[in-house]
């Protein structure tokens, strides 16, 4: 049956319905109704697609988060931080379980399906999957083949699949392991070595050969295409002007750095911040992503952040050898309605704001954003925003250089124009090797982009931003550990001087408990209770104090509880009984005596992953040093304390 229709009174308009007419508040309604016609014409104005791709980065956000929650906090984040907590001989509970596996790699898919909007990558989330899959395989190996467990072929596993992690993101298997020896670990074995490239070479060629087998290349190629000159890439006084760019990036790596680990500090001390990422952290990503999200519409700021391309297709862009400088000089090209994939620097270009323009803002904007969106707890990599963003200060650097020279540097006679290409290889290169402190960054352009004709000036400018971020700021990962808490041994800034000038005996810690042979069983009952040590140093006698091995706790609370107290008239049991009744003691092939330097305990402890030493003196211990001895050390040797 048709609803009955008819018209308002004194009114010449439509037909309206009689519900409507007789329904309560008409007037109200239509005026509501109205509104909301009115909201719709304006907000899809620029096309609605735009709404449902912010929704959609909310959306994936939330997602990514709920994996995490699923498992837990374990997959959150880069990874490297706390994979190089392990290969210094720390043991985290779980992280290396496989069962967290899954979660990691949908958290990270969800991650790097928001795009533009986090502005997040993969190499970290990767690095963390393959030293996991590799320490599952390790356990496998040594089930199969029913050999005890092995911790030193453990970690060389763990070594070898750091490097893979890196050479399966970039297909870059040379860059991969130097990459994973500078940032994993301060003392590298050579044996480790040809284990890594062996394998990172594995990985990197079924990267490579898993795009031509997708009919995405017709053969194994660079990931990154550029077009430099090969004859005179670059005259002799650009030099200069590629040292200055990376002294410029290290003055920013070190301003980024300092603000990163500064807001990630307040993020995690602050009562409401923790209070939110402790209890809801679906609300703190959701939030966080929402702000970034309507900062990158590209209908609005967006529009000059470049914000409709890819990560892939930024570096493609910035790595463009003509200058869009001198291009737009005469004319204008226009800001087409769909992104042109033969023409992606168009997304740079405003006619407003210019070249320089919109990269100034994309710096100054993506400053404070990947700050931001390092805080969300999802899986991400945060070392590919890092490498765009120093691409993006070597453009705005060359562009700088080709409009103040648009004939080119002269020199000998010939001029030849200045490649701003050149220089964002460059700042990438820097900017990300002073921001996680490695050199190899430089190697990894290269082996990105397929072409080494600025491997000089290249290298030199990271040389340039290294000297001035290291000598500043601990680097991404190790600023990470500070604000987390890690166990971590941290170095000696610039290899202090003084540090062989500070001795054991001045730092040890002198009140141990010690285990003598004639001590007797009552009274090492009372210190198996009253104390919590994983392990007793076992002395001779407790007249003469000499070290003779360790005894686990595990081992004598077992051997105690097997061997009951007792009571004969005449015999007291000591604990050379309970040893000699089979409980296991260890020799101590390492100590420290009290006249080691505290730069020579710090070389052993990195380099053998040692956790605590026992001190002697003449045999008799007399005292011992652990991490938190050497870290309080070392802090008295940065900022020594005021004097009484």
């Amino acid at each position: 049956m048709q609803e009955l229709v008819g018209l308002r009174e004194g009114s010449s308009g439509d037909p309206v319905t009689l519900q409507e007419l007789w329904g309560p508040c008409p007037r109200i309604r239509r005026g509501v109704r109205g509104g909301l016609e009115w909201l719709k014409q304006k907000l899809f104005r620029l096309g609605e697609d735009w709404y449902f791709l912010m929704v959609l980065g909310v959306l994936m956000a939330l997602v990514s988060y709920a994996m995490d929650l699923a498992v837990g906090s374990v997959v959150q984040g880069s990874g490297i931080p706390e994979v190089k907590t392990i290969l210094s001989g720390v043991v985290l509970e779980d992280y290396l379980d496989i069962k967290n596996f899954g979660a990691k790699v949908v958290g990270m898919c969800c991650t790097l399906a928001c795009g533009s909007t986090l502005f997040l990558g993969k190499v970290g989330p990767f690095v963390h999957l393959s030293v996991m899959m590799a320490a599952y395989l390790g356990r496998v190996r040594t089930t199969t083949v029913g050999e005890p467990e092995n911790k030193s072929k453990q970690n060389e596993m763990l070594v070898a699949a750091a490097a893979v992690g890196v050479a399966t993101v970039f297909g870059a298997p040379f860059s991969g392991v130097l990459f994973s020896i500078e940032v994993m670990s301060s003392h590298f074995s050579v044996w480790d070595y040809w284990r890594g490239f062996f394998a990172a070479t594995c990985g990197a060629f079924m990267f490579r050969l898993l795009a031509v087998f997708n009919s995405k290349q017709e053969t194994i190629t660079s990931l990154y295409k550029t077009s430099f000159r090969v004859d005179v890439p670059f005259d002799l006084p650009e030099i200069l002007f590629f040292v200055i760019l990376g002294g410029l990036c290290g003055i920013l790596s070190c301003a980024y750095l300092f603000c990163q680990r500064t807001f990630f500090g307040f993020i995690k001390n602050n009562r409401f911040s923790s209070k939110l990422l402790a209890t809801s952290k679906p609300v703190y990503s959701a939030l966080a992503t929402l702000v970034l999200a309507s900062i990158t519409y590209p209908p609005s700021a967006g529009r000059f952040l470049a914000s409709r391309l890819s990560m892939k297709q930024h570096l493609d862009s910035l790595f463009d050898n003509h200058a869009w400088g001198l291009m737009t000089r005469n004319s204008s090209p226009p800001w087409p309605e769909e992104l042109d994939p033969q023409h992606l620097w168009w997304e740079w270009y405003h006619p407003r704001f210019t070249i320089f323009g919109t990269l100034a803002f994309f710096l100054v904007m993506k400053f404070w954003m990947l700050i931001l969106a390092t805080t969300i707890p999802i899986p991400a990599g945060y070392f590919m925003p890092i490498f765009i963003y120093g691409a993006a200060i070597g453009r705005l650097f060359g562009e700088t250089l080709s409009f103040i020279f648009p004939e080119g540097i002269v020199a000998g006679g010939i001029t030849n124009p200045i490649m701003p290409g050149g220089y964002a290889l460059a700042g990438a290169a820097a900017f990300s090797g002073a921001v996680t402190h490695t050199i190899s960054t430089a190697l990894l352009a290269f082996e990105l982009t397929g072409q080494i004709v600025h491997a000089l000036p290249v290298l030199m400018a990271v040389l340039a931003a290294n000297a001035i971020a290291q000598s500043c700021q601990p680097s991404f990962y190790d600023g990470t550990i500070i604000v987390k808490k890690l166990p971590y041994l941290p170095w000696i800034l610039g290899r202090n001087i003084s540090s062989h000038r500070v001795r054991v005996e001045h730092f040890m810690n002198r009140s141990i408990t010690t285990l003598a042979k004639d001590t007797p069983l009552q009274e090492v009952v009372k210190v198996v209770t009253s104390t919590d040590m994983a392990e007793y140093p076992l002395v001779e006698s407790t007249e003469s104090q000499i070290l003779v091995g360790i005894v686990r706790r595990a081992q004598l609370v077992q051997a105690l509880q097997a061997e009951p107290l007792s009571w004969a008239p005449g015999h007291q049991q000591c604990l050379q009984d309970i040893l000699a009744g089979g409980c296991p003691t260890e020799p101590v092939t390492l100590k420290l005596s009290p006249e080691t330097s505290l730069h020579e305990a710090h070389n052993l402890f990195e380099l053998l992953n040692l956790q605590s030493l026992f001190v002697t003196s003449r045999g008799r211990a007399v005292g011992c040093v652990s991490w938190v001895e050497m870290k309080k050390a070392i802090s008295n040797l940065t900022n020594p304390p005021a004097p009484k």
